[in-house]
């Protein structure tokens, strides 16, 4: 188990007694803190919201100035507010790339575009499930997130996985940028609240970068599975991550011996499930771990920061009912069954907890799996929940460890390279 530069694990536990992102601030103004940029300490939630839109930017989702000039124009904790100066960039950044595309500056465009997808994704979070405008945003996201693929080479695709009752879910398929003939496919996926747009930002791109083809999909309970199929999530992912397997496997570019998952926050929960019970999977990466949904939300009511979300995610009218559907997610007495070579990486300073990451690995080592645990330490950065402070550092350790198991020599992918800027 590694636990980074100056990583503590006694620390890590020593934390984890409280949730920091419940914790009162002894600042009020904006500050920096060891998980990151704390934008209104009064509103803890909206500030970890805007720390992840802040610590995106680094792989495209935005410019540190446009952001912080939406934050500058909004009311401190008012989710109206959040929507419209959101939209404002977003709509902004949408229009010029559509200008630049029309131009022939295409890699202006590209920019433009992917920065609008994720201003889009902020613009959509806060708005109530059946508000009118929140599929209407989301769908801006999507067509910015298509565009952006689709001048990527090799081009992107957007695809539907068959799933279950004529359903599908909805998916990107992107193949990384190499003349290597098959390659491995890491299949990408959020969790509670993040979607398959949002993966580039969080997983994809890194894995891209190191000759990995990716799959980014929105399984039950997210993205657009959920707002146009209206499917809940449900405990026993490896089903839908079966479908995603079934649907690569028919592809002559993809080598079905190394398929991975990964999931971020929730969806490392979904993740390790996957590698419990799918054995066609080579490899699982939990970025960010759960050992229990019950525990992790013993005792939330409505009052919850994401009560809302947690309810359309599970399908229920209340948080009650939202706790009793949760009952299965929980991994134990399930890592026994899991054969793939399994990496977690967690934040040191996660504000939604740490003690989980431990818990995960000590039973997954306990029952014979092949599991790396590492740490993100605040000297890094990224030390917050799947390092939304720093979404580089999340990508660079979990592509490379990735590279590693599935046998890639990076030197030598750079000599078979179709898109340098990639």
């Amino acid at each position: 188990m590694q636990l980074g530069p100056r990583g503590k694990r006694e620390a890590r536990e020593d934390m984890a007694e409280k949730l920091l992102i419940d914790e009162a601030s002894d600042r009020k103004d904006p500050h920096y803190k060891p998980f990151g940029w704390h934008h209104w300490p009064d509103h803890p939630w909206m500030s970890y919201q805007f720390r992840r839109a802040l610590g995106e930017t680094s792989e495209g989702g935005g410019t540190v100035s446009e952001c912080f000039r939406a934050a500058s124009r909004m009311i401190p904790g008012d989710k109206e507010s959040w929507h419209v100066e959101w939209m404002a960039v977003a709509d902004f950044n949408r229009t010029r790339g559509d200008e630049a595309m029309a131009k022939g500056h295409v890699q202006t465009a590209k920019n433009c575009w992917l920065r609008a997808a994720d201003y889009y994704r902020q613009a959509e979070f806060w708005l109530e499930p059946e508000e009118p405008r929140r599929l209407a945003t989301f769908e801006l996201m999507e067509s910015c997130s298509k565009k952006f693929i689709a001048q990527l080479r090799p081009a992107g695709i957007p695809v539907d996985i068959p799933y279950e009752n004529g359903a599908s879910l909805c998916a990107y398929f992107v193949r990384a940028p190499f003349d290597t003939g098959r390659q491995p496919c890491m299949i990408s996926m959020g969790g509670l609240d993040s979607i398959k747009d949002e993966m580039w930002f969080m997983q994809t791109h890194g894995a891209l970068q190191r000759g990995i083809s990716v799959l980014m999909i929105d399984g039950p309970g997210q993205g657009g599975t959920l707002r146009r199929h209206k499917i809940p999530t449900r405990h026993d992912y490896e089903v839908p991550i079966g479908r995603c397997i079934d649907w690569l496997e028919q592809r002559d570019d993809i080598d079905p011996s190394r398929i991975a998952v990964c999931g971020s926050s929730l969806g490392g929960y979904y993740a390790a499930r996957a590698g419990c019970y799918e054995p066609r999977l080579a490899a699982a990466i939990s970025h960010g771990a759960i050992w229990s949904i019950p525990a992790l939300w013993e005792g939330a009511t409505e009052e919850h920061g994401l009560a809302d979300h947690i309810k359309w995610v599970f399908g229920t009218r209340t948080m009650k009912e939202a706790m009793e559907r949760a009952q299965p997610f929980k991994l134990e007495g399930h890592l026994k069954n899991m054969k793939c070579p399994y990496l977690i990486v967690h934040g040191g300073f996660d504000v939604l907890g740490v003690a989980a990451a431990t818990q995960v690995h000590d039973h997954a080592k306990a029952s014979g799996v092949d599991v790396t645990l590492r740490f993100v330490t605040e000297e890094e950065t990224g030390a917050e929940h799947c390092q939304h402070d720093n979404a580089t550092i999340g990508q660079e350790l979990m592509a490379d460890w990735l590279a590693d198991r599935f046998g890639i020599d990076q030197r030598m992918l750079m000599t078979k390279s179709l898109n340098p800027l990639i």
